[in-house]
């Protein structure tokens, strides 16, 4: 065999070696994974559906769980209804600095929880102030969440103006806040609950934003009645 024809036979191999390392690699790009260190890291979607999977896998969640986030996002929807009335019915620039808070802070977290029942392929509902449908002996019922205003109540608010608007936001708004609250103290409550890593992180800071957010508004609304003597 002749030294020629070796070499020949040595280019062949190493081309064939070169094409089977780009098609691996246009294979791996399509998977979207990466590796490092001799793991495969999934991203994207699937990859916050596997992380999710590990997650609960460690720290199994429960329906008292999901029970809490799908009902808090009803919740949260509530009050940014009720904040984003505050320009137009001429709320005082304090109340719409408050109000605007909310709306941010309270968008975010409906996001949070609609990934979090996404991730686990759990039923998401809209973020609309809607009742929660519950089972007793058998029986659908509808009923709100703690703290979430009546139709009437949302009715008496919506036509509030100014320092009618003021008085009534706060009011109502401490009222929902205290039903958050309240979802919190159930939820942590009962037993296995909340050991999932984001329902506890986010639950306990429900608990601390909005007993805060209680105590800021109950100042305003007794400025408010002071000024008002």
């Amino acid at each position: 065999m002749s030294a020629r024809f070796l070499d020949r036979a040595r280019a062949r191999l190493t081309l064939v070696g070169l094409v089977a390392l780009v098609t691996l690699a246009g294979c791996s790009t399509a998977t979207r994974t990466t590796r490092t260190d001799g793991m495969v890291h999934l991203t994207g979607d699937a990859g916050a559906r596997a992380r999710a999977r590990a997650d609960s896998a460690r720290n199994p969640y429960t329906d008292g769980d999901i029970h809490f986030m799908s009902g808090m996002i009803s919740h949260h929807a509530q009050a940014i209804v009720m904040a984003r009335w505050a320009e137009p019915n001429g709320a005082s620039p304090s109340v719409r600095t408050l109000a605007a808070r909310i709306t941010n802070a309270q968008q975010d977290e409906i996001a949070l929880m609609q990934n979090w029942l996404k991730d686990r392929a759990l039923p998401v509902p809209e973020a609309k102030p809607m009742p929660m449908k519950m089972k007793m002996d058998g029986v659908d019922h509808e009923m709100l969440m703690p703290g979430m205003l009546s139709d009437a109540q949302m009715q008496e608010l919506e036509a509030a103006r100014g320092r009618d608007f003021d008085r009534l936001f706060l009011t109502y708004m401490i009222q929902h806040h205290k039903g958050a609250v309240t979802m919190v103290q159930e939820l942590f409550a009962k037993d296995g609950t909340a050991q999932d890593e984001t329902v506890f992180k986010f639950a306990s800071d429900v608990n601390v934003d909005q007993s805060t957010e209680i105590a800021r508004m109950e100042r305003m609304l007794l400025m408010l009645r002071l000024e008002g003597k």
